[in-house]
């Protein structure tokens, strides 16, 4: 396909100059305004030798900074010797060619960044499918600015069919096809996948779902090893997960619900990665229940409280079923913080998922949230029904087992399992008593 003008898209090692354009209305401070792309590039492995903010209303439709600031990031460049210039703005395919063109310098947006760090911690085949597929969506748009044999187009003749259609446009097309033939077979792989998915979530139904979503970062990861004990990766850096990962959770006083770890969210997520990730964010889309995580001691919590809502939005999830899980209280001197966000968002519960605090009270709400709550029951059955006293050891809480006499080879149990379950309880030698529906109080109380 050519002699590319970088080497893909990786930017790990290279020293860069860190740009951002924002509107005065968004809310961003200079000193703050790009805090987060510094965390993307460090997690991608860049080196920063200088920044550069701009306010405007719109970015400039040519270069997207004004022509007075492309003057200053020109001399900026050239002083710090960067290797590479990031922009924590989409640039459009010509904006990002006039820049080149301007700069002498690679230019890498904030798309390009999010997807290295993506192809960077892909392991799965899913997620590498996902990952290459928005890749080629994004690149097939840009290939002029990849490849250099594009820069010497046209020669030879005037006029007729044709007329300036030199190799490197005949290259562009051959390329555009390639790219076409890889998108559809990707995509078609991955309905393979997203179809499969379905079919696993579906057969799940009679077992309470709960999905974590949250911004990147927001600590997720630590908060499924800290419920269920699974030995998840936990990373102090962006997008360390990729994958859906499903586990169990034993609720005390209610019995076992899947629980799953999903991609975490950001500000202006790419939507051709929204797209491509729409099969791994299956489980959120079906789950019973959300906890949408969140760093309390992030001064961004609430935008990033508002970005993770329109993803869930775009991915058509209901917000209706959320609670919101205010995260690392631990790390937050100003306690005034968390209260400013309890007052903007009622229905929350604070919790440190690294020291465990505020735990139990997360398991209590998501107890008295989930569909149907629990049920109070007599089971009686064979003092042989093994299989009825494992079950029940799994998806629900003995509260009391009595024998008729020391000779009956009957047993009466009361127990508390969820409603949902009630209609699943196995066993054919079996008799089911409903005592009452307990208060979500009198559960956990």
């Amino acid at each position: 396909m050519g002699d590319p003008k970088r080497d893909g898209l990786s930017v790990s090692s290279q020293k860069a100059v860190l740009v951002g354009v924002f509107r005065p209305d968004e809310g961003f401070t200079r000193e703050h305004a790009l805090d987060e792309l510094k965390g993307l590039v460090s997690t991608a492995g860049v080196h920063v030798v200088g920044e550069m903010v701009q306010f405007r209303e719109t970015p400039h439709p040519s270069v997207c900074i004004g022509r007075g600031k492309l003057d200053e990031l020109r001399q900026l460049v050239e002083s710090s010797e960067a290797e590479v210039v990031i922009f924590d703005n989409n640039l459009t395919p010509s904006q990002g060619r006039s820049l080149e063109q301007s700069l002498e310098k690679p230019i890498v947006d904030r798309s390009e960044v999010i997807l290295d760090i993506f192809a960077t911690h892909a392991r799965t085949h899913e997620s590498m499918l996902q990952v290459e597929l928005a890749q080629l969506m994004y690149f097939r748009t840009r290939l002029k600015r990849m490849w250099t044999h594009l820069e010497r187009l046209g020669g030879g003749g005037t006029g007729g069919l044709g007329a300036g259609r030199g190799p490197g446009e005949k290259q562009l097309e051959t390329d555009r096809r390639l790219i076409d033939k890889r998108i559809s077979d990707l995509r078609h792989r991955l309905r393979e996948v997203e179809s499969r998915r379905e079919r696993t979530v579906s057969l799940r139904r009679e077992q309470p779902t709960v999905s974590l979503v949250g911004y990147t970062n927001a600590g997720k990861s630590t908060l499924m090893r800290t419920l269920t004990g699974a030995d998840v990766l936990v990373a102090d850096q962006l997008f360390a997960t990729l994958d859906t990962r499903t586990r169990r959770w034993q609720i005390p006083g209610f019995g076992d619900v899947l629980l799953s770890d999903t991609v975490g969210f950001i500000r202006n997520l790419p939507h051709h990665l929204v797209a491509s990730f729409r099969s791994t964010l299956e489980e959120a889309r079906h789950a019973d229940l959300l906890l949408h995580i969140v760093d309390a001691s992030n001064p961004e919590a609430e935008r990033q409280i508002r970005a993770v809502y329109e993803v869930l939005e775009e991915i058509g999830v209901a917000c209706s079923q959320v609670i919101l899980v205010l995260n690392k209280v631990d790390r937050i001197a100003d306690k005034s913080m968390v209260d400013v966000l309890r007052r903007h968002y009622p229905d929350t519960v604070t919790i440190s998922a690294a020291t465990g605090d505020g735990i139990d009270r997360l398991a209590a709400i998501v107890a008295q949230r989930l569909p149907g709550g629990l049920a109070l029951v007599d089971l009686e059955t064979g003092t042989g029904n093994g299989r009825l006293f494992a079950w029940l050891a799994r998806h629900g809480e003995e509260l009391s087992r009595e024998y008729p006499d020391e000779s009956s080879s009957r047993v009466r149990i009361r127990c508390r399992i969820p409603e949902s379950f009630l209609r699943s309880i196995p066993g054919d030698d079996l008799i089911i008593s409903r005592v009452d529906q307990p208060s979500s109080e009198g559960a956990f109380a």
